[in-house]
């Protein structure tokens, strides 16, 4: 089985707590023995896939087979043109550089749900956002990488697993379902 969950913001990619006020998968009513095939930061939002099958982990996160994963972030300030070079070309972070990624901003807002807390609003200062599409996915990067070239991300929601979107999905935060065949066949990639 595979499911898809949209991850709330403020709710840890695991099923056990670390302290008593974290929120978990454990709340969501998954069935028994699904575990979740990779992770999203507790600040972060959007697909998240669940299973009960091993193979899925290696399929979906073994480097070697070079997944993509797209994301949608709203970052601090207006995107320039020199960033986006800069984050396509790999950026040098403190443990390494990471690998080439597409990166474009986007012209309008993305209609996704709003997050609960909102982000933190200044009329001095604007925002952007941009989708970027990776193919590996260390700790924090996508944060990482748009503050090392001088945006710091605001919000950020996984939009995408292979040719899985959220949006054709249609979950809102906190609500899961199986993949039917087909919608496997597309996370699969």
């Amino acid at each position: 089985m595979l499911i898809a969950f949209y991850k709330p913001f403020d709710v840890l990619s695991q099923f056990t707590q670390e302290h008593p006020s974290h929120r978990t998968l454990a709340e969501f009513g998954f069935p028994p023995h699904v575990y979740a095939i990779g992770r999203l930061d507790r600040d972060s939002e959007g697909l998240l896939l669940l299973s009960d099958e091993a193979h899925w982990n290696d399929r979906l996160l073994n480097p070697r087979h070079a997944h993509p994963r797209s994301y949608h972030a709203q970052v601090e300030g207006e995107i320039s043109d020199e960033a986006l070079r800069k984050l396509r070309s790999g950026v040098d972070l403190k443990e390494f550089r990471t690998l080439p990624c597409k990166a474009q901003r986007l012209d309008t807002e993305p209609a996704h749900p709003p997050r609960d807390p909102p982000i933190r609003f200044r009329k001095s200062v604007p925002t952007s956002w941009l989708e970027l599409t990776l193919t590996e996915g260390k700790n924090r990067q996508v944060r990482r990488m748009t503050a090392a070239v001088g945006f710091p991300t605001l919000r950020l929601i996984r939009v995408s697993i292979g040719g899985l979107r959220l949006a054709d999905l249609t979950l809102q935060p906190g609500q899961w379902r199986e993949l039917t065949a087909a919608e496997q066949h597309r996370a699969a990639g």
